[in-house]
């Protein structure tokens, strides 16, 4: 059997975390005189006071050293409970439970879907708090896109395990090191983003804000309008370029600032991810002049922007583009499945995995030709191991059939297909906005039935461990190891 209570002590670490981290909103809600200082401040007491018994309720002599299982667990099991006492302040606040886990799970996942209205009217420490969350999502995200999910083999991931030492202290020590360069060049950029949004015009409150939720490809925005809210297309184009940032490897970065500037141009990932958004963005540009009165450029910086929003994952929109015209809706809905690069912020599958499975086909079209030929697949100048493509298509299966599954779970509880389909879509790929009148770029969940936003927080926390974690729990044999 697994134990499970020896990652009960590591939750409670998390837990004071989260409760520590609610003390950012509830000063800066005293700093604008805003009464719910005292509802973060409560909520920061609870958390940390629980978060300190559950340390304390486990062995402090012991040294634990986690198993397969309890890495499982203990990754599926900190999402929920960064998720569960994240929302007390929106409880507080008047929010109703639902509601309050939604908007949590969507900000700790990235994915950017949300319940509220009257963004431009809500105290700053709310929205402050929303940022946080999805900008804490952001940085665990990539720390288990890096350390974990290679060693757990989720979906292909093996191809970008990073190996550091068969000695167990050192890789400890690895492990803590990384950690610490990846947070601190994921700080790093967050920082330069909300630089740039000051001097391009934003107020700091909206800088700081939408930098988290830029480099986090999150997309929870201060303003009901989005992005769309500010009309300087220099703002576009630099949040373009800092969600496109958000969306690359950030061990990428990592390599640059160790003095290997080529990491970036030479990676096959990226160079396959920055051609595919100025294409599309390209093409779809000469779509949009074609059935709207505009310039190409404000055309391009329309495309550009909202383009890479929805394939990084972003959430982010400066005009409906479901007006766009239905090819543009047919566009943007599979652009939905596409994602950044691995070991990025960004969710959905991840433009290494359509690589890989390209070079599978390709692989396998050749052996028809030549029954007898022998076939050495590729990947960014390494031979691709047997597993990583068996791999990728067992994720792939299984991301397509949960997309189904809860597409018949919320046409159950009396949804229209497109509205379904695309809540699902969006949720499980992290995406942020659906399609359709009701949760389309410029609408949200408010109105949904609060079963169906329980699906969905199952459906996003899906998508966020790659669907494959949470499926482990219904194998019989993960409860024997």
């Amino acid at each position: 059997m697994v134990n499970l209570r020896e990652t009960v002590p590591i939750l409670g670490w998390i837990v004071c975390w989260v409760g520590t981290m609610l003390l950012i909103p509830a000063a800066t809600d005293a700093f604008y005189h805003n009464i719910d200082w005292e509802v973060f401040l409560l909520s920061s007491s609870i958390t940390i006071f629980i978060g300190i018994a559950m340390v304390l309720s486990g062995e402090s002599n012991k040294k634990v050293k986690l198993s397969f299982p309890q890495a499982f667990f203990l990754i599926t099991f900190g999402w929920i409970a960064v998720t569960l006492f994240g929302a007390i302040p929106f409880i507080g606040i008047g929010a109703s439970v639902t509601d309050a886990v939604f908007e949590t799970m969507s900000g700790i996942t990235t994915t950017g879907s949300t319940v509220f209205t009257g963004l431009d009217n809500l105290p700053p420490g709310i929205l402050l708090w929303r940022a946080i969350l999805q900008w804490i999502g952001g940085i665990g995200i990539i720390a288990i896109a890096v350390l974990v999910l290679p060693f757990l083999k989720i979906g292909g991931m093996q191809l970008f395990k990073i190996e550091s030492s068969t000695n167990e202290n050192d890789t400890v020590a690895f492990t803590v090191k990384t950690i610490y360069v990846l947070g601190a060049v994921y700080g790093g950029l967050t920082l330069l983003c909300a630089v740039t949004y000051m001097v391009l015009g934003m107020n700091a409150f909206d800088a700081i804000t939408h930098a988290m939720a830029t480099l986090s490809t999150g997309g929870y925005s201060t303003h009901d309008a989005s992005f769309g809210f500010f009309k300087n297309p220099a703002l576009h184009w630099a949040g373009t370029i800092f969600m496109i940032c958000g969306a690359i490897p950030f061990f990428l970065f990592v390599k640059m600032t160790l003095g290997n500037f080529k990491a970036l141009i030479t990676d096959q990932q990226v160079r396959g991810f920055v051609f595919f958004l100025a294409l599309t963005s390209i093409l779809m540009a000469f779509w949009l002049i074609e059935h709207r009165d505009t310039t190409f450029f404000e055309a391009l910086t329309l495309t550009t922007f909202n383009i890479t929003s929805v394939v990084t994952t972003t959430g982010f929109a400066t005009d409906d583009y479901t007006a766009w015209g239905h090819g543009a809706v047919g566009m943007f809905l599979i652009l939905m499945f596409v994602g950044g690069c691995t070991g990025s912020t960004s969710g959905a599958v991840k433009i290494y995995r359509y690589q890989v499975l390209w070079i599978f086909v390709r692989s396998h079209l050749k052996k028809l030709i030549s029954p007898s030929r022998v076939v050495v697949m590729h990947y960014n100048g390494r031979p691709l191991n047997d597993d990583v493509p068996s791999s990728v298509l067992a994720f792939l299966a299984v991301f397509i059939a949960t997309i189904a599954f809860f597409t018949v779970v919320l046409t159950l509880l009396d949804l229209d297909i497109v509205t379904a389909y695309s809540a699902s879509v969006t949720a499980i790929t992290n995406v942020g906005p659906g399609m359709g009148h009701i949760i389309g770029p410029s609408g949200n969940f408010q109105s949904l039935p609060d079963l169906a936003k329980w699906a969905l927080v199952v459906a996003m926390l899906a998508g966020r461990l790659e669907v494959l974690v949470l499926l482990v729990f219904f194998e019989k044999d993960f409860w024997r190891n």
